[in-house]
């Protein structure tokens, strides 16, 4: 098997990934990071106008003369919840830049509030986008991943999965289903060589978690934990850049995790203590 890292050798060269919430924060890093590494990327988000300036600033950024990826950056609008739109999108991807080789689910949305104080409303916009978003998404592309014999699906979901916290039911929730539904979405496709995987980011410095915060600064109860909200400190003292997050999912999607699949990766400094 050729290096990844070899000089030359691009790790995505040749291949095609489709990435959800690539408008922002962690959908824009993998965009970014996918591309970088070679692959051809369908950046999606809700906000078309974001894409396509994403796209305008990653062509604009390759160096002349440097061995940038050959790979292309298509820009395409979609809210995942919407499951005509997100076959459109797969096709549109397909017919521009070929069979898509990896699936990153990053887009999501936000609201807090008590359990018990949540809207149905809001409740409804959270597991549609944030679960049945990527059942859209999986439906459509695994079984044509299946097809080929190989694949790589990750949902980038939350630590707040697996840790209980204040003022975030519905949200946990919505993200608790999408990493059950993307496990077993792993076991059934295994056989078929589509490896499925997530990586559950803690607090990460993104305009999701700045929407938190009454400053710009981050507050000291994300590093240092509030005892009231029975939340835990941050053991590595700082919050994650989107680039960490990325290059979790960078590695998961590429050969070099060719025998890790229905794992769950947390990248939070250690705050959740697994």
């Amino acid at each position: 098997m050729p290096d990844p890292a070899a000089p030359g050798h691009p790790r995505f060269a040749g291949r095609v990934a489709f990435v959800t919430g690539a408008g922002s924060g962690i959908g824009e890093a993998v965009a970014r990071t996918l591309y970088a590494h070679g692959a051809s990327v369908a950046a999606t988000d809700i906000h078309g106008g974001a894409v396509k300036e994403l796209a305008a600033r990653v062509t604009a950024e390759a160096a002349p003369g440097e061995a940038v990826p050959a790979g292309r950056f298509l820009p395409l609008a979609l809210d995942v919840a919407d499951p005509d739109a997100v076959r459109a999108a797969v096709a549109e991807t397909v017919a521009e830049l070929g069979p898509v080789d990896i699936l990153v689910n990053v887009a999501g949305v936000l609201h807090t509030g008590p359990a018990t104080g949540v809207d149905d409303a809001a409740w409804a916009r959270l597991f549609a986008v944030n679960a049945t978003g990527v059942f859209h998404t999986a439906r459509e592309l695994a079984p044509a991943m299946a097809e080929r014999g190989r694949g790589s699906i990750v949902t980038v979901a939350s630590d707040a999965a697996a840790v209980p916290r204040v003022g975030m039911a519905a949200y946990a929730a919505s993200k608790a289903a999408a990493t059950m539904f993307t496990k077993c979405l792993g076991l059934e496709y295994a056989r078929s060589g589509v490896r499925c995987n997530v990586v559950a980011p803690g607090s990460t410095d993104t305009p999701m978690q700045r929407s938190l915060w009454e400053g710009d600064t981050v507050p000291r109860r994300v590093l240092e934990g509030d005892p009231s909200g029975y939340r835990n400190a941050i053991p590595l003292g700082r919050i994650a850049d989107p680039a960490d997050v990325a290059d979790a999912v960078a590695f998961l999607a590429s050969d070099e995790a060719r025998h890790i699949t229905m794992q769950q990766l947390y990248v939070d400094g250690g705050a959740s203590l697994r």
